[in-house]
């Protein structure tokens, strides 16, 4: 059974900095793509960055330069580093594992950026 854990949202003040983990279980998360989504409230949920096998990586364009997605393969777990955060990165904060046409996703971590 595939399982993804976030971790590491919290409240920050604008301009700070967040690590934001997911952890897997049933699978390897190298062997195919992992992305982060984020969801305000209110509003859709949105892609922020994917990364994919053999390390390469595709960032939305409001997050480029901001965010920076990796994984570490021996932890079997994938990070989204977060600098420079602003009140409207409020949100909750998912990731996901694709593999063979099927998604799986993580209960979601809530970031809370106050100004």
């Amino acid at each position: 059974q595939v399982q993804l854990v976030e971790s590491g949202g919290g409240v920050v003040q604008a301009g700070g900095s967040l690590r934001l983990s997911c952890a897997a279980s049933g699978v390897t998360l190298s062997s195919s793509v992992v992305g982060w989504y984020r969801q305000a409230p209110g509003k859709q949920r949105e892609w922020l960055a994917s990364i994919y096998t053999g390390g390469s990586t595709n960032y939305a364009d409001f997050v480029k330069g901001r965010f920076t997605i990796s994984m570490d393969n021996v932890k079997n777990t994938a990070y989204l580093q977060m600098n420079g955060l602003k009140p409207e990165d409020t949100a909750v904060y998912y990731c996901k594992f694709h593999i063979f046409g099927v998604d799986t996703w993580g209960q979601g971590t809530q970031v809370f950026v106050s100004s």
